[in-house]
């Protein structure tokens, strides 16, 4: 669902940054050696450096090509459910529900490296900014739109998290509903 695949005879850097994007995002960025991603890529390591010169510049790529996958996909998968703060939890349960889902890649980012690498935090709340907007988008226009989004990417972060510990996602989805149902017409969250 939200894979980023290159092919064979991809250029080298897209070949690059799809194994880093499945390493990273499975098994974490300090776990993941530079060695594995230059082998699941099937490039030197000359080839390597000379699009990366460091494994920094590389996590920025990945996180810069995570933003635009999963914000694609979460636009798309709101307008799928109707466009509305009731397509949230239907809109997530496609990601949650997946099999290679182990929750957000920028939290777990800013967990792993945020104190030591500034960078990582940055685009972190870039991220965070651009769902609280998506997520502004379902509401009215008016007064405290701005505050309500917030509150919305508050309560969907917290479902995200939840759902990565848990055997299902489907308490934090139905929790996630329960959060919602002010921000939706009457009766038509989750």
């Amino acid at each position: 669902m939200l894979t980023v695949t290159a092919a064979p005879d991809a250029p080298p850097r897209e070949r690059i940054l799809a194994a880093a994007h499945a390493l990273f995002y499975r098994d974490g960025i300090r776990a993941t050696g530079i060695d594995r991603v230059i082998a699941q890529a099937g490039v030197t390591k000359v080839t390597f450096y000379r699009q990366f010169p460091s494994k920094d510049e590389l996590v920025m790529a990945f996180l810069e090509r995570r933003h635009a996958v999963w914000m694609d996909w979460f636009r798309q998968a709101l307008g799928r459910h109707g466009g509305t703060p009731a397509a949230v939890v239907p809109a997530l349960r496609e990601w949650l529900g997946s099999d290679d889902f182990r929750g957000c890649a920028f939290i777990n980012s800013v967990g792993e490296l945020g104190p030591v690498q500034q960078a990582v935090l940055v685009a972190a709340r870039a991220h965070k900014q651009e769902m609280a907007a998506a997520l502004a988008a379902l509401l009215p226009a008016g007064r405290g739109r701005s505050a309500r989004s917030r509150a919305m990417a508050l309560a969907v972060d917290g479902a995200i998290v939840q759902a990565q510990m848990a055997v299902s996602p489907d308490d934090a989805l139905t929790s996630l509903g329960l959060l919602l149902e002010p921000f939706s017409p009457a009766g038509t969250a989750g």
